[in-house]
Parts: C-alpha cells; sequence; structure tokens
C-alpha cells in the first residue's frame, strides 16, 4: 500500500523536513505533532518514503535509531553533532534530553 498521495503520509512528511540537523524526534512525537497517536503509522510512511527524508532525525522512543540503520544513522549524528549518550550495555543511542525537537 502507497501512502502518496494520502494525508497522513504527507503530513509525517511534512514534519519529518523540518527537524534540524542535530535534532531528533521519535515515532511518537512525530505522530503527535499531526495530531494523531499513530507511531507504527508513521513507521510505515518512513519506511515507504523515508529515504527521501533525513530518516536518521527519526528514533525510537529509546533514543535507538532506525532498526537496521543503526551504523549510517551514527555516521549522520556525528557529522550533525548530535548528542549521543552510552547505555549500560555500550550501545550508543541520541541523548533524548538533548536532542529532542518538537515543531
Amino acid at each position: 500500500m502507497s501512502p502518496a498521495g494520502d494525508d497522513f503520509a504527507s503530513r509525517v512528511v511534512a514534519v519529518v523536513e523540518t527537524i534540524p540537523p542535530g535534532r531528533v524526534m521519535t515515532y511518537g512525537s512525530v505522530a503527535a505533532a499531526i495530531g494523531s497517536r499513530s507511531s507504527r503509522g508513521v513507521g510505515q510512511v518512513m519506511a515507504w518514503a523515508g529515504s527521501d527524508l533525513p530518516w536518521w532525525r527519526v528514533v525510537r522512543a529509546s533514543g535507538l535509531p532506525p532498526e537496521r540503520h543503526e551504523q549510517r544513522a551514527l555516521e549522520h549524528y556525528r557529522v550533525e553533532g548530535t548528542p549521543l549518550r552510552q547505555g549500560r550495555t555500550g550501545v550508543l543511542r541520541v541523548d533524548l534530553e538533548r536532542a529532542a525537537w518538537s515543531p
């Protein structure tokens, strides 16, 4: 199912395009910004249109980058100066307290 032309998808894209370098939003916060509770819907839009967007700026609620794209996302975070923190297990994640952004 292609979300092309879908109002939900176009609103998700519009929000994601406004996230500045070095900042992030969670899937849930993108959904909330468009008046929705569907973080999964945001994930579906990102899976469909993410390659044309700054996809690395949309993270999981834990601050982890999009699944299966962690290494590429970390490269973007380092270039953009996105605040990161190391978890107890040694995994790097976005420091949401410092990097979270709201439109």
